[in-house]
């Protein structure tokens, strides 16, 4: 099938006029997917008929393929570079290893005036094509090393342009192949740095370009992101054992970008801060007040100048988006994060919050500089919160990247983070960003947490129930105030909203309808609660915390928070009772979920402790008993302390009246060690002998009374209470008696023709019940020589002992 799938697409691709290639070049390009098996095997092992076919028709292939590549119109070039794509991933190493011309052809279509897609299409060939190679040395050797810096000049060629005297490049407005060319670099740099060495200074002038952008709007967040990511990667093209430094000296760098810019941005205020890092503090120096706020540039990290509070804070935003990636992109050596410079610049952005009174200076809880006027002051609240926002998200990266390695500076993150959220929960980003941090540093210190600790969490935890809460009463009674002032202006004031009397539930329309338009703010809100519950100790949280917690959960029906609340109930502690628990709502909410079934009705296997049985039981014995009537022992009553002897079936209603078992049980301390010379007409439905009764040394006074044997044919037992429960017929296994006087609790009859009897034991007053006439006389009769030896009534143990002896008393 291989070998027709090839025959046809090279008669197609012959046949075909190059015009109408496009449009079967997909169906071409899976056909060859399909050949895999015969474009991969070795050519070197074909010697039949069909092999050399085979040869000969993967010739024609590649011979068409690099004919198309030089072809003059757009659409052979076009379908060629899909076809080569194609043909690479189903021949790999056997297609590699002699397609060198073909990838000359590629690059060079890189420099022609092709359409967008064919050169993108080429550039994700080549990156393939490289991809492919790098786990054969040899093909590196013959195809990578000489080709890749042709391709990576072709590439940066695309996006923007070098002047002939310079070392930097110049990126191009609006270019369509930047994000393209960003994934290609990002993804080879890290496997070929010594080839990427001579071109690092010209590719950090382009991404510095691009990170300190005045206007996000000129590039996509995926732009973005992969330009944060190549520039932290350009430290793998550092001379050998020097990449980690190199590390060190770029995130260095950015934190001084940060600082620096922040002085220009934070002029307006007096800040009360001061930097462990004796560097920063000498090169502080007084800002030119007079002009207007921004930086001229170039700054530590090589990023141009900026103008105006604004674009300082886009400057901000762009190198705290930037921090975060030296963690999370991989290092090609072993590097030491500095934390201690990282905290110190985040307590200088979060030790700035917007002012309680931004109006008036005296009742500001904010330093302001009174060489600043007040619209770059109002400027700088208004973009404050963006600025935290960020912060915020570059600690949940810092968790997140290491994890329980953050534990010694949790402390400090918290604390930050609570900063902001006191001074700037109104808006939307820091509630969302604060829910998320939390939601990722409980897990890590929550359990360590004092009281203290907890507490400080109870304004976060309000206003985490208060996002979730369906909108109250917000009519016009609600917004009434206590204030005398207030009435008299409401009194006199002549607007009035008519439709909020008309339609009352027009604000809580409004609500719900704002509400929903910030989903992640909902879900981080969602995410937070069963945190808390599970991870915080619960025994530090107030009664009324935890009450809102829980009516937080019932009212939008929370499952995870329900969870977490009946898992993890309020402890009882001196001086308040016993908290009561969630789980009738829980469910009722969700009474078809598996986690609630487990957990209402938790299903637990039976634990067997039978030493015969080996803990499981015999399901076939246990339903051929059933089905004959008759009970035998159960598996906790083989123990060995108790031995049922005779098969008896019994009324379950009576015995569960009375509260007495009627099954004829042997005695715990029965002797079977003497030799047995007398056999008993009652036998045991119990697999059990003899030798599993645990026995005891009798003691001997009295002889039995003689005692005729009873009938197998048809017994009954006969009870001091309630009708008589009659015993079919069952074969009978004869169990010899010891031939001398035991003591034993082993029922025996009475010399009546009447049937069986009550058992007697030594400590029964009860006379045998009476007996039923016709009953089995004629056998009673012939058995009555035979003798049974005496009972002796004087107990045979202690007083303590007797307390253990089973009786059959009803």
């Amino acid at each position: 099938m291989a070998t027709t799938s090839l025959r046809a697409v090279t008669h197609r691709l012959t046949t075909t006029p190059v015009q109408e290639l496009p449009q079967i070049t997909s169906f071409l390009a899976t056909s060859l997917s399909d050949c895999s098996q015969l474009l991969s095997s070795p050519q070197g092992q074909k010697v039949g008929k069909n092999d050399s076919d085979d040869t000969v028709q993967l010739h024609k292939l590649k011979t068409r393929l690099a004919s198309l590549l030089q072809d003059r119109t757009l659409e052979g070039r076009w379908t060629a570079v899909i076809l080569v794509k194609a043909t690479l991933e189903a021949g790999q190493w056997e297609v590699l290893r002699g397609f060198e011309p073909i990838f000359r052809s590629l690059i060079g279509i890189l420099a022609k005036p092709d359409p967008v897609s064919t050169k993108k299409m080429c550039i994700i060939t080549l990156t393939r094509i490289f991809h492919l190679t790098y786990q054969y040395p040899t093909l590196v050797r013959e195809i990578t090393t000489p080709s890749m810096p042709a391709f990576i000049t072709s590439v940066l060629n695309l996006v923007s342009v070098k002047p002939s005297s310079e070392q930097v490049r110049k990126l191009k407005p609006n270019t369509p192949f930047l994000e393209t060319a960003l994934h290609a670099l990002v993804a080879l740099i890290s496997k070929h740095p010594t080839i990427f060495r001579p071109f690092s200074a010209q590719i950090h002038s382009l991404l510095v370009a691009i990170i300190g952008s005045q206007s996000s709007t000129f590039f996509s967040t995926p732009e973005l992101d992969l330009a944060e990511q190549l520039f932290v990667s350009l430290h793998n093209c550092a001379p050998k054992n020097t990449s980690g430094e190199e590390w060190k000296n770029a995130i260095r760098l950015t934190i001084s970008s940060i600082h620096r810019t922040s002085d220009n941005v934070f002029r307006a205020v007096v800040e009360q801060w001061e930097s462990v890092d004796a560097t920063l503090r000498q090169a502080a120096k007084t800002p030119d007040y007079s002009q207007e706020v921004g930086d001229d540039g170039p700054d530590p990290l090589g990023l141009p100048g900026w103008r105006g509070v604004h674009s300082g804070v886009q400057r901000l935003i762009a190198l705290l988006r930037l921090l975060p990636r030296f963690l999370s992109t991989p290092t090609a050596a072993t590097v030491g994060v500095p934390i201690g410079y990282i905290l110190d610049l985040t307590a200088r952005l979060t030790s700035v919050t917007v002012p309680l009174e931004s109006l008036d200076p005296s009742q500001s809880n904010v330093q302001f500089n009174l060489q600043i006027g007040r619209e770059e002051r109002d400027s700088l609240w208004a973009e404050l919160p963006r600025i935290h926002v960020a912060c915020i998200n570059f600690f949940l990266n810092l968790v997140r990247a290491l994890e329980s390695g953050i534990l010694p500076a949790a402390q400090n993150i918290l604390e930050q983070s609570l900063w902001v959220f006191r001074a700037e929960n109104f808006n939307r980003g820091i509630r969302t960003s604060t829910y998320d941090l939390m939601n990722a540093l409980l897990p890590l210190m929550g359990p360590s947490m004092t009281k203290q600790n907890v507490s400080s969490l109870a304004k976060v935890i309000r206003s985490c129930c208060h996002e979730l809460l369906p909108p109250g009463d917000l009519g016009p009674s609600a917004d009434s105030s206590t204030d005398p002032k207030a009435k008299s202006k409401q009194q006199n004031q002549v607007i009035v909203n008519a439709d909020s009397f008309l339609n009352p539930s027009l604000k809580q329309s409004r609500h719900a309808m704002s509400s929903s338009s910030f989903p992640g703010l909902l879900r981080a809100a969602s995410e937070l609660l069963p945190t808390i519950l599970n991870f915080v100790p619960t025994e530090f949280l107030s009664p009324s915390t935890r009450a809102e917690i829980d009516r937080t959960s019932i009212l939008v029906a929370e499952k995870n928070a329900m969870l977490a609340s009946v898992l993890n109930p309020l402890p009882v502690t001196q001086g308040r009772g016993t908290g009561s628990s969630i789980m009738p709502f829980l469910v009722r909410s969700y009474s078809g979920e598996m986690e609630v079934e487990g957990l209402v009705r938790p299903r637990m296997p039976v634990l067997m402790s039978t030493p015969d049985l080996n803990g499981y039981a015999n399901i076939d014995e246990e339903e051929e008993e059933e089905a004959s009537g008759i009970v035998s022992p159960g598996p906790a009553d083989n123990t060995g302390l108790i031995n049922t002897s005779l098969p008896v079936a019994l009324d379950n209603s009576q015995t569960s009246t009375n509260g007495a078992t009627e099954s004829l049980v042997s005695n715990k301390r029965s002797y079977a060690e003497e030799p047995i010379t007398q056999t008993s007409g009652l036998s045991s439905a119990s697999p059990k002998t003899t030798e599993d009764v645990q026995i005891k040394k009798a003691r001997f006074e009295e002889e039995f009374p003689n005692i005729p044997k009873p009938s197998v044919e048809q017994t009954s037992l006969t009870r001091t209470e309630g009708p008589t429960i009659s015993v079919q017929k069952t074969s009978v296994t004869t169990t010899p008696l010891p031939t001398q006087a035991t003591t034993s609790n082993v029922p025996v009859t009475s010399a009546s023709n009447t049937g069986v009897s009550k058992p007697v034991t030594p400590s029964s007053k009860e006379t045998p019940s009476a007996s039923q006439p016709g009953q089995g006389n004629a056998e009673t009769a012939d058995d009555s020589d035979e003798e049974l030896p005496t009972l002796n009534m004087d107990p045979d143990t202690d007083d303590e002992d007797e307390e253990d002896d089973v009786t059959m008393e009803g």
